[in-house]
């Protein structure tokens, strides 16, 4: 007898959909067997015939903890996150106080979230430039991956220079370890938004304007060419335009060791939705125009972008205030994370048309094996964590910010209605997420690193 079983359910994984029973044991998937064999169980939870996904694993999101905790804390951002269908999030070593940046930090800021968390999670590590002494440590820690900046960034995190990220790479190569980049050349973004200060008065097009695709493709490229030449392995994170994924694409083909993502909002909105609703749509890189979200989907199809995360950003109102902080000075981000799945599916599945297995692929599968967790992390498969999320294709929803578990519930998404939402998300087994509610134990999240010799 199982501890559990899931029946009835259309199981989804990366290649094919079926309909089976999903049963666990001790937190892990322990068998997955035809829908007509009786299986006994101690609990069961009976699908009704809607999908079965592999928990989703968010592999780019700032959950502010410790540090800003007025923006978000990790008990809310973990909340929103299994809501959500999230059972695992890959937290960014920024916006923390103090930046994830050395093994000290490492083990103060697990100390201090570990009694918070209600999904799993990873840890990005810093590379900055004062820390390249210290990366083996922290993956030696268990961070999964470090995150980087080409391009401007916020005044308590550093840049780097493409000399800096050539040595970050050779130390990393050594730890086997995967470097993620935040990719726009810094020198154009600079210069236009000098250029556009000069006027007597911008608005959302001067800020459009100051981070142009070339920008992202210059310092794309430039990381690509470093990552051949060091035999490294990158990782580009919050691809916007398919000119950029089409550069990675041509990468990978030639064998250099890149992965790339994209995002929920880069597959929803537009430039238009800056122009005309302002700073709540306001992020780096920024919406592109509406044919180039279209053509986005078919490099996340293909798995040039194999992972679709939140790069979830929460801040305070005031923070996005147009009229007190310039439209450059506006808080720049876009908190995504409670909303991830649901867009995409209804983007992606109801809307475009794509299999649902597009979902495991880009939300479990991708992300996991980037990440150095594939085994333990994402997928439906025999000695795997028993993450799982049911999602009822039929539901119809609008977010609205009464349904938000953050602390400031102001999100781009708020307005947007769709079709397709998670009804249950289980961690490990447990159901810590049911019709909207967060019914989980806090504290019961655990922290994930990669899988030796991966």
């Amino acid at each position: 007898m199982f501890q559990l079983v899931i029946k009835n359910g259309k199981v989804v994984k990366a290649d094919r959909v079926k309909e089976a029973s999903v049963c666990v044991q001790d937190g892990k998937i322990a068998a997955i067997l035809d829908a007509s064999i009786p299986v006994e169980a101690q609990k069961v939870i009976d699908a009704g015939g809607k999908y079965v996904l592999p928990g989703a694993i968010d592999s780019h999101a700032h959950l502010n903890d410790p540090g800003y905790l007025w923006r978000e804390d990790f008990a809310q951002g973990t909340a929103a996150a299994g809501v959500g269908g999230i059972t695992t999030v890959v937290d960014m070593p920024l916006q923390n106080e103090p930046a994830l940046t050395n093994g000290e930090i490492f083990e103060k800021k697990l100390q201090a979230i570990s009694p918070k968390a209600y999904v799993d999670y990873c840890f990005w590590g810093g590379l900055v430039d004062y820390n390249l002494a210290n990366l083996s440590e922290l993956d030696s820690k268990g961070c999964v991956a470090f995150k980087s900046f080409i391009g401007p960034v916020s005044p308590d995190y550093v840049s780097l220079t493409i000399g800096q990220a050539k040595e970050a790479l050779e130390i990393l190569k050594e730890c086997d370890a995967r470097a993620g980049f935040h990719c726009e050349d810094y020198s154009i973004i600079k210069w236009e938004e000098a250029r556009a200060q000069r006027k007597e008065k911008n608005d959302w097009q001067d800020f459009l304007n100051s981070r142009p695709v070339i920008a992202e493709l210059i310092a794309t490229q430039n990381i690509l060419d470093l990552a051949a030449e060091v035999g490294a392995k990158v990782h580009i994170c919050h691809v916007s335009h398919p000119r950029v994924a089409e550069i990675i694409r041509k990468a990978q083909l030639q064998g250099v060791d890149v992965t790339a993502e994209t995002c929920s909002h880069y597959l929803t909105f537009t430039d238009q939705d800056v122009i005309n609703k302002g700073s709540l749509y306001k992020c780096a890189p920024p919406l592109r125009e509406a044919a180039a979200v279209e053509k986005m989907w078919e490099y996340v199809n293909n798995g040039t972008l194999s992972c679709v995360a939140s790069d979830h950003s929460p801040c305070e109102l005031s923070e996005k205030n147009e009229q007190k902080h310039g439209i450059f000075g506006a808080w720049g981000g876009i908190s995504g994370i409670q909303n991830l799945l649901q867009v995409l599916f209804s983007e992606g599945v109801i809307k475009r048309g794509y299999s649902p297995t597009l979902l495991a692929r880009v939300l479990s599968e991708g992300p996991a094996k980037a990440f150095g967790i594939y085994g333990r992390k994402g997928a439906i498969e025999v000695g795997f964590d028993a993450d799982l999320v049911i999602l009822d294709p039929e539901q119809k929803w609008e977010i609205t910010p009464e349904s938000l578990y953050y602390v400031n519930k102001i999100s781009a998404f708020v307005g947007l209605k769709g079709q397709g939402l998670p009804v249950c998300t289980l961690v490990r087994g447990q159901v810590v997420a049911q019709d909207g509610r967060l019914v989980g134990q806090k504290g019961f999240g655990q922290l994930v690193t990669k899988i030796k010799g991966d």
